[in-house]
């Protein structure tokens, strides 16, 4: 791979971040004046005439290699094997590229550089200006992307592979493309004990490295870290608790003592600073956190008492977390599939299914329980039944209600359309026996409608994980703040069709051939942040936790929205993007987390951007009789 690297340094140069340059929110000092965060002329300065300069040196580039590349496929008759793109020499490649794209690229890169330099670590810097400085140890709980899983076996296939990541690195890449059956082997899990399969060993990177970058340029946790550290924050009273996200929870405390050593760093940041704990959460690391908040306190488990998080936790801050599932991981199990690739071309899709197709992406999501935690929970309560769903517009065709469709309904593979409750019945009916005893002994999906049910579910690991089914913790002086983006594009319902393909090995598919209307090559696209419906991100925070029985002590709860406003030119979307991953790099979100952090957090007022509050009112759930 060193040839990539060669002509990524020559080209681009070494600079891979993309600038995160959002206004901070718009808060006011005790003496009235208004706190800006940046100079908006500086940063149009250092992005003037860029725009077109960038295009053509995509273009240039972008042609060229895919020229390479399509030249190169075209030659490949069966399973794809890029060990002889190896062989191309790129510097000749770099060589023949006109002089002026070159010149272009390193000028740009220039540019970038200036603009990262200047804005990476502004909104600590801003906040430290104001007086604002580390004072709660933080605790940072990644999501699924963020969380790098590294070999740590010794058996002679997994040699090759010790202490390198195969997942978030390029060496997963590498593995992936020429060893994919090696690499399918160490990913999954074993189907029949959720563990490891005999000598397989990965385990979760650990330190601040397991999640500031997904690979090399493609940050996650670096822009936080990065203002963090403007506070005050290092390896002392800062700690990312990294965990191996295709784990369900309990086998997270079984193999890796995961929750144990979670409580243990908390403990000792209160022992060493005097204050209590923030807790960060990000997408699924805010489930995973939620399971911890039941586990510490449980009798026989973490058995804290029900004092412990009132003692150790000052503030949650969840960010983008799917407290309800996304409704993209349904068929991710179902059938392989998410909108990332039915809505991919006819050459892309085969260029897809080369390295892992349908059957095999299906194996592979099943085989890691972890993922199945992202299913969507309330049911039809939360997602709608087949005439009405609380987030439906006025001008819709087909209620969101009706969450798989089928175009011809003849057979039990092809039913009547469904709800989520029905849906998740048919995933169950049409999975290995396997997969279906896994799922039911781990989680649930319901509703608790009773203060009952919910004192009763706080004896049952297999709710923890669900805020329907149970309540927050008894801590009077706990403070949540949501955060989160909306106003951008997500998945909410699908249409699939069977597959008649005589080869294939799934039963039925989403129906890309559909485009109509609402329905884009078989999906229907919701409100959200692009991975998490807005019904996850916000109801339990606009409303199921205003609700008695989920938070009998009175938590107080803040929402603060984010609308989506990418940048045009900006493959991240940009300082103003609320996507569920970019959303890290955005500048707002960056001061909102060091205020809490900074024992500012009561200055922060509620920010609602979506119709959030009034979807949650035709959510069926409801205070006790």
């Amino acid at each position: 791979m060193s040839n990539f690297s060669t002509l990524r340094r020559r080209v681009l140069g070494d600079s891979s971040s993309e600038p995160s340059r959002a206004p901070s929110p718009n808060f006011t000092q005790k003496d009235g004046e208004p706190v800006t965060l940046i100079s908006a002329s500086k940063l149009q300065k250092l992005s003037k005439n860029r725009s077109k300069r960038r295009q053509w040196l995509v273009f240039g580039l972008g042609g060229l290699f895919g020229i390479v590349l399509a030249a190169f496929f075209a030659q490949q008759n069966d399973v794809l094997n890029l060990e002889g793109l190896m062989d191309i020499n790129l510097d000749s490649l770099l060589d023949a590229i006109p002089a002026g794209i070159v010149r272009d690229a390193k000028d740009i890169t220039r540019h970038e550089r200036e603009t990262v330099n200047y804005d990476s670590f502004s909104v600590g810097l801003h906040l430290q200006s104001q007086g604002v400085k580390a004072r709660h140890p933080v605790i940072m709980i990644p999501g699924v992307i963020s969380t790098g899983l590294e070999s740590w076996g010794t058996e002679e296939m997994s040699r090759q592979y010790f202490r390198k990541r195969l997942w978030g690195s390029w060496s997963m890449m590498r593995a992936l493309v020429l060893d994919k059956a090696s690499w399918k082997k160490h990913i999954m899990l074993d189907k029949l004990t959720g563990l490891d399969p005999p000598g397989i060993k990965l385990r979760a990177a650990q330190g601040f490295d397991a999640a500031d970058f997904f690979i090399t340029g493609y940050w996650i946790w670096s822009k936080i870290l990065e203002n963090l550290a403007t506070l005050g924050y290092d390896p002392t009273n800062a700690f990312t608790a990294a965990y191996d996200w295709r784990l369900s929870c309990d086998k997270l405390e079984l193999r890796d003592h995961y929750f144990t050593r979670l409580k243990a760093h908390i403990e000792i940041g209160v022992l060493t600073s005097g204050e209590k704990v923030v807790l960060v959460s990000h997408s699924m690391g805010s489930q995973v956190l939620f399971y911890f908040l039941h586990w510490v306190e449980a009798e026989g488990h973490g058995g804290g008492g029900p004092k412990w998080v009132e003692t150790f936790v000052d503030s949650w801050i969840n960010i983008s977390g799917s407290m309800l599932g996304a409704l993209k991981g349904y068929p991710a199990v179902l059938s392989g599939e998410m909108k990332d690739t039915a809505q991919l071309n006819a050459f892309a899709v085969y260029g897809l299914e080369k390295f892992l197709a349908k059957h095999e992406r299906v194996e592979l999501f099943r085989a890691t329980p972890g993922a199945s935690s992202l299913l969507p929970m309330g049911g039809d309560a939360v997602w709608g039944n087949k005439t009405f769903a609380p987030d439906d517009q006025a001008n819709q065709t087909v209620s969101y209600g009706t969450f798989i469709n089928f175009k011809e309904s003849n057979s039990s593979q092809s039913p009547a359309n469904l709800t989520v409750d029905e849906s998740h019945v048919y995933l169950m009916d049409h999975s290995d026996i396997w997969y279906r005893d896994q799922v039911k002994r781990t989680y649930s999906y319901g509703v608790a409608h009773t203060k009952a049910e919910v004192e009763k579910n706080a004896k049952d690991p297999r709710k923890w994980m669900n805020p329907l089914e149970t309540r927050l913790p008894l801590a009077p002086h706990l403070k949540i703040y949501c955060f989160y983006g909306v106003g951008k594009p997500t998945e909410r319902s699908y249409w699939y069709r069977e597959d008649r393909d005589p080869i294939s090995k799934i039963n039925v598919t989403i129906d890309t051939s559909l485009t109509t209307g609402e329905i884009d090559h078989g999906v229907i696209m919701g409100e959200g942040d692009g991975t998490v419906p807005l019904l996850s991100n916000g109801y339990m925070c606009a409303k199921g936790w205003r609700i008695k029985r989920y938070n009998p002590a009175g938590v107080e709860i803040k929402v603060y929205e984010m609308p989506h406003e990418p940048d045009r030119i900006s493959p991240r979307g940009g300082p103003n993007t609320g996507d569920h991953v970019d959303i890290l790099g955005r500048a707002s979100l960056n001061d909102l987390i060091l205020r809490v952090a900074g024992g500012k957090g009561h200055h922060i007022e509620e920010n609602y951007v979506s119709k959030i509050r009034e979807y949650s009112e035709k959510v069926r759930i409801y205070e006790d009789a």
